[in-house]
C-alpha cells in the first residue's frame, strides 16, 4: 500500500464509531435545533463530530488539523497555510436524518492543499462504506462482518493486514459493466432529495429533448456523488448551493473511479480551503465510455 493509503485505516475507524452513535440517536425520540439558516442540527451531529474528532487527534500519525462542518470557524489565515488536513462532515444530510429515510452519511476527507487526496463515506443505516484514495482507487464495501474487522486495538501491524483484508473484499469501482454515451438513447440524472431548484429541473428537462429516456433518481447527502462513482447514475448536476465538507469525500470517490466532479462554469475540478467555504455549481459525471 503507498503512503497514502496508510492515512486510511483511522477515519475508516471514526466513521464507524461516528455511525454507531448516529444511529443510537437516531433510533431515539430526539430533538431538532435550527440554525440561522434555518438547517436542521441534532445531538447526532454534534455527538458524531466529538467522535470524530477526538479519534482523529489520537493518533499521531494522523495528526493533521480538522475542518468540521460543527468546527468551521478557523480563520482563514490560520487554515492557508495547511498542507494536509480532514475535511470533516460529521452528518451529512441531517434533513435525511429527520425524515428518518435513512440518507444520511458520515463524510471524512483528507485535503492536499486544495485537492481532496482520500476520502470515506460511511452511510449508517445501511452500514455501507464507500473509500477510496488516490494511487489505491475507489471501493464499496457493504459486508458488515469485513467492515467490523476494522477496530481501535489493533496494532499498527494488525492494521495494515485488516485494510488489505477490506480492500481485498470490498467491490472496486465503478461497478456496472456498460458506459453510457453522447449517442446512446438513455441517461440517468441523480439529484437532491430535499434540495430542489428550477435550475436542477430546467436541466432535466434539457436532458429529455437529447435523450429519448431520462431517469431522475432522488437521493440525499453524499449519496449523489456514490451513485455516480458506482455507475448508477450518469450525471450529478448540483445547481444550488453546498459546502465544502459536503462534497470532498465523495469527489476522491467519483475521481477514483475515473468519474469527475466539475465546476459548471471553469469546467475544473472543485478546489477546497478556499477563504469562502461556500461551493460553485458542478456537475460529477462517472468514468467516460
Amino acid at each position: 500500500m503507498n503512503q497514502l493509503t496508510n492515512h486510511l485505516y483511522n477515519p475508516l475507524l471514526a466513521a464507524k464509531e461516528a455511525g454507531r452513535a448516529i444511529l443510537e440517536i437516531y433510533n431515539s425520540d430526539f430533538d431538532v435545533w435550527y440554525k440561522n439558516d434555518k438547517s436542521p442540527l441534532t445531538m447526532a451531529d454534534q455527538r458524531s463530530h466529538d467522535i470524530i474528532v477526538a479519534h482523529m487527534s489520537d493518533h499521531a500519525g494522523d495528526q493533521f488539523p480538522i475542518l468540521s462542518e460543527e468546527g468551521k470557524d478557523i480563520p482563514f489565515k490560520q487554515r492557508s497555510g495547511w498542507e494536509y488536513f480532514w475535511l470533516v462532515d460529521p452528518l451529512d444530510g441531517t434533513k435525511e436524518f429527520v425524515k428518518r429515510n435513512g440518507e444520511f452519511t458520515v463524510n471524512i476527507a483528507l485535503v492536499h492543499r486544495n485537492r481532496p487526496v482520500l476520502g470515506v463515506v460511511y452511510v449508517p443505516v445501511k452500514d455501507v462504506l464507500f473509500f477510496a484514495a488516490e494511487g489505491l482507487g475507489a471501493y464499496k464495501s457493504d459486508s458488515s462482518d469485513v467492515f467490523e474487522l476494522i477496530n481501535g486495538k489493533a496494532s499498527e501491524k494488525e492494521r495494515a493486514g485488516l485494510l488489505r483484508t477490506l480492500i481485498d473484499r470490498s467491490v472496486k469501482l465503478p461497478v456496472y459493466n456498460s458506459q453510457i454515451t453522447i449517442s446512446d438513447s438513455q441517461l440517468t440524472i441523480v439529484g437532491s432529495r430535499s434540495h430542489s431548484t428550477k435550475e436542477l429541473e430546467d436541466f432535466v428537462e434539457a436532458m429529455k429533448k437529447k435523450y429519448e429516456q431520462v431517469k431522475f433518481i432522488s437521493a440525499g447527502s453524499s449519496l449523489k456523488l456514490c451513485l455516480v462513482a458506482e455507475g448508477k447514475a450518469d450525471v450529478y448536476p448540483r445547481l444550488g448551493p453546498t459546502m465544502e465538507w459536503d462534497t470532498a469525500a465523495g469527489q476522491v470517490i467519483v475521481e477514483q473511479a475515473k468519474g469527475s466532479v466539475l465546476n459548471i462554469e471553469t469546467e475544473e475540478p472543485l478546489r477546497y480551503n478556499k477563504e469562502k467555504l461556500l461551493n460553485p455549481w458542478f456537475i460529477v459525471r462517472k468514468k467516460p465510455a
